[in-house]
């Protein structure tokens, strides 16, 4: 696809460059998760870059699922990560682990072992991490530094065989603990796990660290340009320390960019899984969720989330993108290509009394009216109508040009009326209005030529489905809901971010629904039919409004 292929950055500057020089002489990148949880909108800007920076140069992106951690991993994660990736509108060359390169992995350890780069450490993860000083102080060696070639070997081949518990020894890169960079302090790169692996099964009791095995799996596969966001930047010296230490051929060159970050969301995993676990969310494919799971069910165009990313840009200069963006992005794509209905959320009865209770005419409309190629669409006109509760007032302030009792409004694309009265129950609410409607003004013009201010939408009683309609906001009510100064992110939860009206009443024409498919409700916004939906229970979830209602 065209738009998929981003505009040149300093990435491609630095891939040029590499070209030119001959360094490589073709594009392979990967796109690397942990299977550990649901990818969300920070991925997509990855997902996008990997992807497309190999589509530009004709090379190939694979999907490669960082495994090393199997006490958080699953397969369900697996799946639903293929299918965000495809559902966006790519396609990997090749779906890789790094768990395939377990064997080649660990006889990386043994050789910076034989080296005298690594050895085995007693010390508990709290005496480590402890004994790595700070930003300002050295580290302290560990007691464990000077073991020989042959202890470590032989504590490292136990390990392997599964002679130790969880955590009583693990695997050190021996670099130099005074060094400014923190991540060279001599890091861990096994560690002990007796946790069955989802890919490997019981093969394995020690398993490597993501800095080992990330730079050991991208030049297994010939990567040549590994991009990742800018907290890795601070851990390329390490990446590049193990693959000129074990003298690999063709090493990959690592290149990061600034992260996505989008203002009103969380992204943070432990703080979704609180959400999902409390049930302030309806899982992590909550509409509201800055999940892309969550953004598919609510409606978002995977076209709109890749014009949003192009838009925002590939830079290192740390930025957060307003939501607002994303929103103008999901609005622009849906007013373009979206189907139009007519839905009433909040219904007010309305008979017309001069109109023949046994007649019941066909009214056509376009399904796009900004695109006549979309074909038009069949609704029905009868006696009884509803329209919005909204679009009726006893008493109405000036400039209000909906119905009133004496006010004429046009009915979109059906005929003149006049409010002549309304009902009301033993309450003083107003149950039901009453209008006469002009013949001669069919289609919604009046030979006469006398105009009218206010246009309404409109269901028929004898020809609508009533509907469940979800109106969704943002989740959090502050720009930074991870700001926890005044108390737990839960304090900036927006309590309006889920509104359910329930009896809503859709156009009898719309037929045929299914998860996904997407409308401009007329005056209302645009809405998608939800995975829930059953054709029992026909529930829509506001995509997005007309225009922001944010400042």
């Amino acid at each position: 696809m065209e738009e998929l292929i981003p505009c040149s950055n300093f990435i491609h500057d630095f891939i040029d460059e590499d070209l030119e020089k001959g360094v490589y002489d073709c594009v392979q990148t990967r796109f690397p998760p942990e299977p550990n949880g649901y990818l969300h909108i920070g991925h997509a800007k990855a997902i996008q870059i990997n992807f497309s920076t190999a589509d530009k140069y004709k090379g190939i992106c694979n999907l490669r699922l960082d495994d090393t951690n199997p006490s958080k991993e699953d397969v369900e994660y697996v799946e639903a990560i293929k299918e965000d990736i495809q559902w966006l509108g790519y396609q990997w060359n090749e779906v890789l682990y790094a768990s395939s390169y377990f064997d080649f992995i660990h006889e990386c350890a043994i050789k910076l072992i034989e080296m005298g780069k690594a050895y085995v450490c007693d010390l508990t993860a709290e005496e480590i991490s402890q004994s790595r000083g700070s930003l300002t102080e050295p580290g302290k060696e560990s007691p464990y530094r000077n073991r020989s070639v042959e202890e470590n070997l032989d504590l490292f081949k136990r390990m392997t065989a599964g002679e130790f518990p969880d955590g009583a020894r693990v695997l050190r890169a021996k670099i130099d603990m005074a060094s400014p960079n923190m991540n060279m302090r001599d890091p861990v790169i096994y560690r002990i796990a007796h946790i069955s692996h989802h890919q490997t099964g019981d093969k394995w009791c020690v398993y490597p660290l993501y800095d080992f095995a990330h730079p050991l799996s991208d030049t297994r596969e010939r990567v040549t340009h590994s991009l990742c966001s800018l907290e890795f930047e601070n851990h390329r010296p390490l990446y590049d320390w193990f693959l000129r230490e074990l003298g690999l051929e063709r090493p990959s060159r690592q290149i990061e960019f600034a992260r996505l970050n989008l203002n009103y969301c969380l992204t943070s995993k432990r703080k979704c899984l609180q959400l999902v676990k409390e049930g302030i969310v309806d899982g992590w494919n909550d509409p509201r969720m800055a999940t892309i799971c969550g953004m598919r069910r609510r409606g978002y165009p995977a076209a709109a989330i890749r014009d949003f990313i192009n838009r925002v840009g590939v830079s290192k200069a740390y930025s957060v993108v307003d939501f607002g963006l994303l929103e103008a992005c999901v609005r622009e794509n849906l007013n373009e290509n979206a189907p139009r209905a007519m839905a009433v959320l909040r219904p007010l009865k309305v008979v017309i009394d001069n109109y023949d209770e046994n007649l019941v005419e066909e009214i056509e409309l376009p399904v796009n009216q900004d695109k006549p190629e979309m074909g038009t669409r069949i609704t029905k006109f009868s006696k009884v109508i509803y329209v919005e509760k909204e679009d009726f007032m006893v008493e109405p302030p000036k400039k209000y040009f909906r119905l009133f009792p004496g006010n004429e409004v046009r009915l979109r694309g059906a005929y003149f009326v006049k409010c002549v009265g309304y009902d009301t129950d033993e309450n003083g609410e107003v149950t039901c209005v009453h209008c006469t409607y002009d013949p001669l003004s069919k289609g919604g013009n009046s030979p006469d030529g006398r105009k009218v201010k206010g246009t309404l939408h409109w269901v028929s009683d004898s020809d609508s489905t009533l509907f469940e309609a979800r109106l969704y906001d943002r989740l959090f009510n502050v720009p930074n809901p991870s700001d926890e100064s005044g108390g737990s992110f839960k304090n900036n939860l927006n309590p309006q971010s889920l509104v359910v009206l329930e009896n809503c009443r859709l156009e009898g024409g719309i037929k045929n629904l299914k998860p996904g498919d997407t409308f401009q409700f007329m005056r209302q916004g645009y809405f998608c039919v939800d995975t829930s939906s059953t054709e029992e229970k026909l529930v829509f979830n506001r995509t997005v409004d007309l225009k922001s209602s944010w400042k």
